[in-house]
């Protein structure tokens, strides 16, 4: 049994989904989801309620879209809604935000779930926590091969939906950040101005010579499995998911009718089947991008990317200058804003670094708390068992607490290395979890107390309380909230809340090697130490993009200017900790930059000091997502 799931945007979609022989429709209300750009997109509740009717009374299935991030005061109105879908019975809810599957179990609804590609799942350990929640259905990440999936399906029995078909993103699912908090429309709330649809150039960002000339070098072309249609059901994928619930009827009802002739086709005969080429030439010549398979056979490479941009139906945005740390929006902003009001006492001051040196600096000049381990830039090596002990030694002779991290994005094979660590038995104060899989093998292999990282995507205390349920001590608030956002969370947050306060923040990160891509004649047998060098993207607006590559292959993508609060840090004393993101710094800026933070929590003039920071930073300054009174809403 597989399901064709279709998408639609209106209600003139839907049925044409339907009438091309969908046997299910996903589609979303006017708000809480992932496509909130155009108003005369998305079904109001009247037409949500005639949609389930109509899907029903012809054996076809309805899910609806609650995917984005819920920001504190869309709450109320989140739990009324939530009743509405409990009365009218959609066949399930696809969700991103933990706070809507606590507020389902709170609420006693009755509404199945399906986990948005949004949550970041990645391994069988992260998918046993959403079984154990009642989660029917796991949307996929888009990075998985087909033979991940059926690995992931075998091993735990859960259905599986995966995109088969559509506009795909550069970046890992949710790990994109870079339009909430370049402009303040958050992606993961459906508001994307899509940065990697920009055009950039390519250099080596020690020299600054261009490697590679402007070109659209993130554009990933349209996701295309028609011509793999034995290989998806072979896989025992449940649900094939076509993206697009902004096309036109037309449009959708095309893609539907070839997928569902395809597999037809071949559940009536395996053995004779064949794609009718016909068919094929029609459909591609109506292709809107170039067609990829992406991720699902191999890791992608060059040619899955648009580099001319003429296919690229609309451009949201374009770059622009990053704000300045001090400019006149954000101090204007700070200003009439009063501090969080929380705790007792003045936050820790926790710093995460990527060497055993940056460690002893953090130290030796203030921190409370580090964190090492889990991903670390090249040329630098990751920390090796010896220089882990030495590092909880050394801050345990110092009255400092360490904390182990853990990567963004975390597949089995690295929680099987994460699970051997932990049976090492060293004394880590505690453990900062990326994703409900890391955080499910800490609590299967350990009793280390927990700390859930940014990359949780925490928007407001509903999704805190949820994971205090799950056995999280504190928790780190999104990097795409403005101070209004953070403030209401920190002070209605049962659980502590940690805030980064200053460092190099990562755009996106995605599983495509640019370095191999872009740089002219690169071999990675002949000569894989070009990986060690640092490269970068500049946009059209000049700003300057560093790209680090991680040791599992990640390339991570740094915004322009670092996040630097310094001058508003007293607005955030409220918080339980204030977090440095030291890991793209040396030695000596994690000195100077956890002396200075420490000198303006304990009262003391840092200003001799800041002027040498702003010497030897790797970036200049900027203020990040603060400089907007919200990160915007969808209602």
């Amino acid at each position: 049994m597989v399901e064709l799931l279709a998408p639609a945007g209106t209600f003139e979609t839907f049925k044409a989904a339907i009438d091309a022989g969908a046997d299910a429709v996903y589609l979303g209300g006017k708000h809480f989801n992932m496509r909130v750009h155009k108003n005369d997109f998305n079904l109001s509740d009247d037409e949500l309620k005639a949609a389930v009717t109509y899907a029903h009374q012809r054996g076809v299935k309805l899910d609806i879209t609650l995917n984005n991030l819920i920001s504190v005061e869309e709450i109320p109105p989140l739990e009324k809604y939530l009743h509405f879908l409990n009365e009218i019975q959609p066949d399930a809810v696809i969700v991103q935000d933990l706070a809507v599957v606590h507020l389902i179990k709170k609420l006693g609804l009755n509404i199945p779930i399906h986990a948005s590609v949004m949550m970041n799942i990645n391994s069988i350990s992260a998918v046993e926590v959403l079984k154990n929640l009642g989660i029917k259905r796991v949307v996929v990440g888009r990075e998985l091969s087909l033979n991940e999936v059926k690995f992931l399906r075998e091993k735990t029995g859960i259905e599986t939906e995966y995109f088969i078909h559509g506009d795909m993103c550069f970046a890992t699912s949710g790990q994109c950040i870079h339009s909430g908090v370049t402009f303040g429309q958050s992606g993961n709330r459906g508001r994307c101005l899509k940065p990697c649809r920009w055009a950039y150039k390519f250099i080596d960002e020690t020299t600054g010579e261009i490697l590679d000339d402007t070109s659209y070098k993130l554009a990933v072309g349209d996701m295309c499995l028609l011509r793999n249609i034995p290989e998806l059901i072979q896989s025992g994928i449940y649900s094939f998911k076509i993206e697009g619930r902004m096309r036109p009827p037309e449009f959708v009802s095309r893609i539907v009718k070839a997928y569902r002739r395809a597999i037809d086709s071949y559940l009536a005969d395996p053995t004779g089947y064949s794609l009718d080429e016909n068919i094929w030439q029609d459909f591609y010549k109506e292709r809107v991008r170039k067609f990829t398979t992406l991720c699902a056979f191999e890791m992608p490479t060059k040619k899955e990317i648009g580099l001319s941009g003429k296919h690229e139906p609309r451009f949201f945005s374009e770059g622009i200058v990053e704000p300045a740390f001090d400019d006149a929006k954000t101090a204007e902003i700070f200003n009439s804003e009063t501090a969080i009001k929380k705790a007792a006492v003045k936050p820790e001051l926790t710093v995460r670094v990527s060497s055993l040196d940056a460690a002893k600096a953090a130290i030796s000049n203030g921190a409370n708390t580090i964190y090492v381990g889990g991903e670390v830039f090249k040329p630098l090596k990751p920390f090796t068992l010896a220089e882990l002990k030495s590092a909880v030694a050394l801050a345990k002779n110092s009255n400092v607490k360490i904390i182990l991290n853990t990567p963004r994005v975390t597949r089995d094979n690295y929680l099987n290395e994460l699970a051997e660590l932990l049976r090492q038995k060293i004394n880590f104060d505690g453990v900062l979890v990326s994703n409900l899989g890391s955080l499910n093998c800490v609590k299967t292999f350990s009793n280390l107390p927990l700390y859930a990282d940014f990359s949780f995507n925490i928007f407001n205390n509903v999704a805190t309380e949820f994971l205090q349920s799950l056995g999280v001590e504190r928790a780190t608030a999104s990097l795409e909230m403005s101070f209004a956002q953070v403030k209401s969370v920190v002070e209605n947050s049962a659980l502590p809340l940690e805030i980064i306060i200053h460092g190099s923040t990562e755009s996106m990160v995605a599983e495509h090697n640019l370095i191999k891509f872009y740089y002219p004649n690169f071999n990675e047998f002949a000569t894989p130490e070009i990986l060690d060098k640092h490269f970068a993207l500049v946009d059209s607006a000049g700003e300057v993009h560093s790209i680090r590559v991680d040791q599992f292959g990640y390339n991570h993508i740094y915004f322009g200017k670092d996040l630097c609060l310094l001058p508003y840090v007293e607005k955030f004393f409220g918080a339980a900790a204030l977090r440095i993101e030291a890991q793209d710094y040396s030695p000596k800026v994690v000195a100077q930059v956890t002396k200075i933070y420490r000198a303006a929590l304990d009262g003391k003039d840092f200003s001799a000091d800041f002027e040498e920071l702003k010497k030897i930073t790797p970036r200049k300054f900027g203020s990040g997502v603060y400089r907007f009174k919200e990160s915007k809403n969808s209602i």
